[in-house]
């Protein structure tokens, strides 16, 4: 193998080219290059334009030199590598968090630590080779937090995280209201027994998904039976389980609120199975509003989470602490999607 030489006057352009060309100091290239504090808004845009007719990219390695930073990101998976592939949720999350990150010119490095074993092996890399850490867990009491904060290392969590005696950034969808609403429609179409399969008390959603839940039963001053409850662990199988289970304990259920599109899923072929129909027998709705609600027969009526915008304040928080700024909560909306199935 030849060494490629760049044909002369064909060198990369500088840091010195792009000050030049822009008409501004080295230095103020230098803080554009860093996050464009103290930069005046007609310098930011001299060297923006400067950079893109030149073609200049950054030298990494020099930057992390002069900034003392990696230059990059970990989404950090508190779970067993199989969920990424079994829940859709967790690449449209890590398909966001990439894309947010590279308008920034950030890489982000995917980091699996479902395991004791897992998380001995990543702390010494977390503390080295990253600057921070989006984290995405399905249990809200993970040593992960423990673990990140120990190694003062920035960090969000994807969802609220079970302990919050200690400051911890957190971006998540309204739970409880998604569910609010979800009963509520299904109480206006007509539906007087609705059960509810509900997400594991230490996951994502799991409590404040049943609570929204009650509070609509109580609203509507309708008493709440433990036997119109199951409670999934979110995945496909566990949806099968406990609407079979529902079907067991009240047959004459109407309708149920499944707090998650693939418990849904499970639940409708269970439906199915016994020789019901949905929406005529039994009004089914999901929650995220995840690729599975649409491919479902019927098409599942269920609770947008705004998946796009939860990876982008996960960003943005996780820049703002880099640059200073404390943790900070962000409770996002969710939006009813009617389908077919309710």
């Amino acid at each position: 193998m030849t060494d490629t030489v760049l044909p002369r006057g064909k060198r990369p352009p500088t840091i010195h080219d792009v000050a030049a060309q822009a008409g501004v100091s080295r230095g103020t290239v230098s803080r554009v290059l860093q996050g464009g504090h103290h930069v005046s808004p007609a310098s930011q845009r001299a060297v923006d334009a400067a950079i893109r007719k030149l073609g200049y990219v950054v030298n990494r390695a020099a930057r992390s030199l002069v900034t003392r930073r990696a230059g990059s990101v970990a989404f950090l998976l508190s779970e067993t590598q199989e969920r990424l592939f079994l829940d859709p949720n967790l690449a449209t999350l890590l398909r966001g968090c990439t894309t947010a990150l590279a308008a920034h010119d950030i890489p982000l490095v995917l980091i699996a630590a479902g395991t004791e074993a897992e998380r001995r092996r990543i702390a010494p890399y977390l503390s080295a080779q990253v600057d921070g850490a989006l984290l995405v867990s399905w249990d809200r009491s993970t040593p992960m937090i423990d673990l990140l904060q120990q190694a003062d290392l920035p960090f969000v969590c994807s969802g609220k995280p079970h302990d919050q005696s200690g400051a911890v950034s957190y971006v998540v969808a309204d739970d409880r209201e998604g569910a609010r609403t979800m009963v509520r429609y299904l109480l206006d179409s007509g539906r007087k027994r609705i059960a509810t399969i509900a997400g594991p008390p230490g996951g994502p959603g799991g409590l404040d998904r049943l609570q929204g839940y009650r509070e609509m039963l109580a609203e509507r001053r309708i008493r709440y039976d433990k036997r119109l409850v199951a409670t999934g662990d979110y995945s496909r199988a566990s949806g099968e389980s406990c609407m079979q289970e529902l079907l067991t304990r009240v047959p004459d259920l109407d309708a149920v609120f499944v707090a998650s599109d693939l418990m849904a899923e499970g639940a409708l072929n269970v439906i199915e199975r016994a020789g019901l129909s949905v929406p005529g027998d039994i009004a089914v709705g999901g929650f995220d509003d995840s690729s599975v609600a649409t491919g479902t027969n019927p098409p599942l009526t269920t609770m947008r989470q705004p998946w796009q915008r939860i990876s982008e304040m996960m960003v943005r928080q996780l820049l703002a602490q880099l640059d200073g700024d404390g943790p900070a909560s962000v409770i996002l909306p969710t939006e009813l999607v009617i389908r077919e199935s309710a």
